[in-house]
């Protein structure tokens, strides 16, 4: 499934890069909905270019027929990401701890000036292999990323305001 997703980010697009390599800022993503922890595993820049790896948890209520699959408490991925401050683009694997070979995911997000705010475009691919239920799975996933991105667009919108 090819998805994207489009956030408007009440900051520059300077300051919206720098936060999402903030370590303290991408802690706080776990306040956002349906993620129980969000871990940074590492970190390093090159230049412009910030790699990292940041750890995630699921954490949100599944349909019986998910569980029959998941085990809910093994829900965990690494986002592994090249974030280039200078372009504004980032690109990004998902990397499923527990059942790899039942999720590919990978996205690009790009982020522009928009007048007063940042206009941030992630387009992706999402693909769960699962019969009979796979496709379900995606659309409850994507309906997740796209409650968190606007979760996110706010998150980040106070993290710089206060900074």
């Amino acid at each position: 499934m090819d998805f994207q997703i489009v956030q408007e980010i009440a900051a520059s697009p300077a300051a919206v890069d720098q936060a999402l390599v903030d370590p303290e800022f991408l802690g706080r993503m776990a306040e956002l909905p349906k993620l129980g922890s969000a871990e940074v595993l590492g970190q390093s820049r090159d230049g412009d270019v910030v790699r990292q790896q940041v750890r995630y948890l699921f954490q949100a209520d599944l349909s019986s027929a998910i569980t029959a699959v998941v085990d809910p408490k093994l829900l965990t991925w690494v986002e592994d990401s090249a974030c280039d401050l200078a372009a504004h683009h980032t690109t990004c694997t998902i990397e499923p701890d527990h059942y790899e070979n039942l999720l590919v995911a990978s996205y690009e997000a790009g982020l522009a000036e928009n007048g007063d705010t940042t206009r941030r475009t992630i387009t992706g691919r999402l693909k769960v292999h699962v019969p009979l239920v796979g496709g379900k799975v995606e659309r409850a996933i994507l309906g997740g990323l796209e409650e968190n991105a606007a979760a996110q667009a706010d998150l980040l919108a106070a993290w710089i305001a206060d900074r």
